[in-house]
C-alpha cells in the first residue's frame, strides 16, 4: 500500500527518507518548492492527486509514467481537501453583530453553488460539477477515516433526532447533558451536524470540560434565538463560543456530519470537526457505520425513523462489524405510540427484527439520561 503524503509532516518524512515516488501518493499539497527533490528520486510510478505542480513538472512526470490528477479550481470548495472542516473555516468572515454576514461565508457560498435556495432543489449539473462533488466527498471520507482512527477514545456514539427542536425545549437540554456525560466518560460524540438535537449533541460535548453551570448559562443564552431560522440563531452560538472558549486543543471534541443537500439547515458551530458532504446518502450511511459504540435516537420525524431502520439493518446483517451495536430509543412514549404529539410507534417492528437476529439485548427504551449513559457504558465492542 502506498504511503499517503497529505500534510507537511509526512512530506518532510518522505523527503528525508529513501522511498521512491512509486511508494507514495501525494495529496493536496503545494509541491512546487520540492519538485527538484522529487524528480531526483525518479518520476516513474508517481501518483499526484490535486497537488499544486508546475506545468513543466507535470509534463515530465506524465512522460515518465506518473499519474497526475489535476486540481479542480474555480469553485468555492476544494474538491481535493485533505482535512475535515472546522467551524472557523466554514463560517470564516461571519460577524455576530451582522447576522446577514453568514451569506458571505464558505458554507453559504458552497450551498448556493449546489442548491437553489429559493426552491431548495439541486441546480442542474454537468459532468464537471458531478465529478467535483464526488472528488470532494471522497476526500472528506478519507479525512474522516484518519480523524476517527486518532480520536475514537472509548468508542463512537451517535445521536439522531429532530432538526427542528427548539433550544428551549427540555429535550434539547437532555440531549446536551447526555452528550456531555458520555464525552466525559471518554466517548467521541457525533451528530448530523445541523441544528436542533444535532446541535444539542455537539454543544454537550463542547462543554464537557467545563463546569455544569456553564451548560445552564449557554442554554439560557441560546434560548434567546430558539429556532434555526431565527435571525440571531448563528450569532447566539458564536456568542456562547466567545464566552466559553475551548482553552486546549482536543478538549470538547466532537464530530458533525452535515450535508449541503439540506444546506438551508446551517451547520452548528459547536462541533470541533465537521465532515460536510454534498451527497446525503453517503453522509447518512457513513454516520451510522461509524457509531460502533451505539446510537441514541431522540424524537424526530421521517429522517430519524429512516435512520432507525438503517441502523437496525446494519445490526441485522452485521454490515460493518461482527456484532450488533446498542440502540437507545430516548423517549419511551414517543417511540411506542404513547399519548404524546406526533409519536412514532416503531417498537414492535424494531423488536421483531432484533429477535430474529439476536440483538434484543442491544435495545433500550428509556426517558432517563443516566440510564441511557449507563446502558452504553456497559457495552464493550468485540
Amino acid at each position: 500500500m502506498r504511503r499517503e503524503v497529505d500534510a507537511p509532516e509526512p512530506l518532510d518524512l518522505f523527503l528525508g527518507g529513501h522511498d521512491t515516488l512509486a511508494q507514495a501518493v501525494f495529496h493536496g499539497l503545494d509541491l512546487r518548492p520540492h519538485e527538484d527533490a522529487l524528480e531526483a528520486r525518479g518520476l516513474a510510478g508517481g501518483l499526484f492527486v490535486g497537488c499544486h505542480l508546475s506545468s513543466g513538472f507535470v509534463a515530465r512526470a506524465v512522460a515518465a509514467g506518473s499519474l497526475v490528477f489535476p486540481r479542480v479550481d474555480g469553485r468555492p470548495f476544494d474538491p481535493w481537501r485533505t482535512r475535515l472542516y472546522t467551524p472557523e473555516e466554514l463560517y470564516g468572515g461571519f460577524d455576530p453583530a451582522r447576522p446577514a454576514s453568514h451569506l458571505e461565508t464558505l458554507d453559504h457560498r458552497t450551498y448556493v453553488s449546489f442548491v437553489d435556495p429559493a426552491t431548495r432543489r439541486m441546480r442542474p449539473t454537468g459532468l464537471d460539477d458531478v465529478l467535483a462533488h464526488r472528488l470532494h466527498d471522497f476526500s472528506v471520507t478519507d479525512a474522516l477515516g484518519e480523524f476517527i482512527e486518532g480520536a475514537r477514545g472509548r468508542g463512537v456514539v451517535a445521536v439522531m433526532g429532530g432538526h427542528d427542536r427548539r433550544r428551549d425545549d427540555p429535550l434539547y437540554a437532555d440531549m446536551a447533558r447526555l452528550s456531555r456525560l458520555l464525552t466525559r466518560t471518554g466517548y467521541l460524540l457525533i451528530s448530523g451536524g445541523g441544528p436542533g438535537l444535532m446541535e444539542a449533541t455537539n454543544l454537550g460535548a463542547y462543554l464537557a470540560p467545563r463546569a455544569d453551570a456553564d451548560l445552564d448559562g449557554a442554554l439560557a443564552l441560546l434560548s434567546q434565538a430558539p429556532e434555526y431560522h431565527h435571525e440571531e440563531w448563528l450569532a447566539a452560538a458564536f456568542r456562547v463560543r466567545a464566552a466559553l472558549p475551548l482553552d486546549e486543543p482536543g478538549r470538547g471534541r466532537s464530530l458533525g456530519v452535515p450535508t449541503w443537500f439540506y444546506g438551508h439547515e446551517p451547520p452548528n458551530p459547536f462541533a470541533t470537526h465537521i465532515a460536510k458532504y454534498f451527497e446525503n446518502s453517503v453522509r447518512e450511511e457513513g454516520l451510522l457505520a461509524l457509531a460502533t459504540g451505539g446510537v441514541i435516537f431522540a424524537p424526530g420525524n421521517a429522517g430519524t425513523v429512516q435512520e432507525i431502520f438503517q441502523d437496525a439493518c446494519q445490526n441485522y446483517y452485521r454490515t460493518y462489524t461482527s456484532y450488533a451495536s446498542p440502540m437507545v430509543m430516548f423517549g419511551t412514549a414517543y417511540w411506542t405510540g404513547g399519548p404524546v404529539p406526533r409519536s412514532k410507534p416503531v417498537r414492535v417492528l424494531l423488536e421483531t427484527l432484533a429477535a430474529e437476529k439476536g440483538f434484543e439485548d442491544r435495545l433500550l427504551f428509556t426517558d432517563s439520561v443516566d440510564e441511557a449513559a449507563s446502558f452504553l457504558s456497559g457495552f464493550a465492542p468485540q
